[in-house]
């Protein structure tokens, strides 16, 4: 079978190399000169199912009015005429009800844990290398009542099994050992030790050269202009080279899907929620972090990878721009200094941007649309690199005729209808 993806990030990578391993003629189109040039470039580093959870949850609109008077917010939203931002916006508060909270994180820890499980098989089968390292997450608490508050996650993580620890000050030490000149900051720490951390950009840039082997034509510097549908099936794809036509067609182009989809009558709720990052070279390896670090007060993830320390964070609404902003590069730098200062050489910092395509209910669509030749695979939001290989592994298997692993049914698009 032809199956033709539209995307070339590490859900389009993923889902290719499991399509290719299955047998079927793959074609992945992008308009980057090569894959994971965008989104998944510069992410956070982490595959943490232990943290994911939707940003819409009790609490948060009363936290949203102060963090967007913190110094260091985690936080911005740019005025804006723009009908798509505030409808989503809605949508994410009237997903901010316990029930909601509940259904949602379990949909989410449900294919996250998933994922990291085929991202362990798929390390083994191939041997991929990309700056992993399996150490676990630590989220960090600045104030006792952020502490106090972690007794949901906490049910939620006992309810699927998910090992975790509620550590003091001296515990998390034991685990990152350049914390304790600064410990003194943090009242306590919730670690997941199954989490893991690891480059998603070298991630998907070595198994799209394990993809190429398998037989699939990536076709980059090409760009997407439109989907052909007679009104019940997709007939092609619209590009720079042409009209592009596979028997299966699969949409996994991040906070662009949205507008691709309009045109052929299927809608659905995912918007770009920025996000910055800087990577910094390491100046002392002893003081440098040993996995993933969460701020919780800045959500400001701070993590290593190989030789470098990745700092990531702020969620900012202001449509599809992509300029860098100075007082975000200051935030980041900022917790990095704090937790570890001298760990790495802030001088040298790369400063990079992404868009996260998120959904109002933080949980990802995939599977199949009202065209059944059509299948979506976007609104991962901050958990894409979480999420990918679980994502591959599922559309492979449902392209293939056969019955996930885990349950899909609450993924699809269908749940907005």
């Amino acid at each position: 079978m032809h199956v033709l993806i539209m995307g070339s990030g590490v859900i389009g990578t993923t889902m290719a190399y499991f399509l290719a391993r299955d047998g079927h003629h793959v074609t992945v189109v992008d308009r980057q000169a090569g894959p994971a040039l965008e989104t998944s470039y510069a992410n956070a580093g982490e595959v943490s199912p232990g943290y994911s959870a939707p940003w819409a949850a009790p609490g948060v609109p009363v936290k949203a009015i102060k963090w967007l008077l913190m110094q260091h917010s985690p936080l911005v939203i740019k005025p804006m005429l723009d009908p798509a931002m505030w409808r989503w916006c809605f949508s994410m508060l009237r997903n901010c009800t316990e029930s909601r909270y509940q259904l949602n994180k379990g949909r989410m820890v449900r294919l996250a844990e998933y994922s990291r499980d085929c991202l362990r098989h798929l390390r083994q089968e191939t041997g991929i290398a990309y700056d992993e390292r399996a150490q676990g997450t630590l989220q960090l608490f600045r104030t006792q009542k952020q502490l106090d508050g972690i007794g949901k996650d906490v049910e939620i993580l006992r309810g699927y099994g998910i090992p975790f620890q509620v550590l003091d000050r001296e515990g998390y030490v034991k685990y990152e050992p350049a914390l304790a000149s600064v410990k003194e900051k943090f009242v306590g720490a919730l670690r997941l030790p199954g989490d893991e951390t690891g480059d998603c950009f070298k991630f998907t840039q070595r198994l799209a050269e394990m993809a190429v082997g398998l037989g699939v034509d990536f076709r980059f510097n090409t760009t997407i202009d439109g989907i052909e549908s007679n009104g019940k099936r997709v007939s092609g794809v619209r590009t720079s080279q042409g009209v592009l036509s596979a028997d299966q067609y699969i949409l996994a182009l991040g906070s662009y899907s949205r507008e691709l989809l309009k045109p052929i009558g299927i809608d659905i709720p995912v918007y770009p929620v920025k996000g910055y990052s800087i990577t910094v070279p390491i100046a002392d390896a002893a003081m440098a972090p040993e996995s993933t670090i969460m701020d919780e007060t800045h959500k400001v993830a701070v993590t290593r990878l190989g030789d470098r320390i990745r700092v990531g964070g702020t969620a900012q609404l202001s449509g599809f721009d992509l300029s860098l902003a100075a007082p975000r590069r200051q935030t980041l730098e900022f917790v990095v200094n704090d937790l570890f200062p001298r760990g790495g050489d802030i001088a040298k910092a790369e400063f990079w941007t992404g868009l996260r395509p998120m959904t109002p209910d933080g949980t990802p669509i995939i599977g199949r649309t009202s065209c059944p030749n059509l299948y979506l695979s976007t609104g991962h939001g901050t958990l894409g690199w979480t999420m990918a290989a679980g994502t591959g592994r599922v559309i492979a298997d449902l392209v293939s005729g056969r019955t996930p692993e885990i349950a899909v049914n609450d993924l699809s698009v269908a749940r907005y209808a």
